[in-house]
C-alpha cells in the first residue's frame, strides 16, 4: 500500500527547495533573499553602524520614505542604478 504525502508535507519539501535554489544563487534571508551586492552594502552598514539587523531594515525603509516623501526618490533610484557593481 502507498501512502500519499500530506498537503503539508509538499508544502514543506516545496519551501525546501525554493530555499535551497535562494541558497545556491548566493541569496541570504535577512528579511527575504537578497543579492550578493545587496548583501555587501548590509554587511558594511553593520560593520560601520553596529547596528542590529532589525534597525538596518528599520532605517533602510525610513530613508527610502524620506527620499519618497521629499520628492527624491527618482534620484535615489538613478544613483543606485548608477552604483551597481
Amino acid at each position: 500500500m502507498v501512502k500519499k504525502k500530506s498537503l503539508a508535507q509538499r508544502n514543506a519539501e516545496k519551501q525546501k527547495r525554493f530555499r535551497n535554489k535562494q541558497k545556491e544563487e548566493g541569496k541570504k534571508l535577512i528579511r527575504g533573499y537578497i543579492t550578493p551586492e545587496a548583501q555587501d552594502c548590509y554587511n558594511d552598514i553593520i560593520d560601520k553602524t553596529q547596528w542590529k539587523d532589525s534597525e538596518v531594515l528599520s532605517n533602510a525603509l525610513r530613508l527610502t520614505y524620506a527620499a519618497y516623501k521629499c520628492g527624491q526618490i527618482q534620484l535615489l533610484t538613478q544613483w543606485l542604478k548608477e552604483q551597481e557593481r
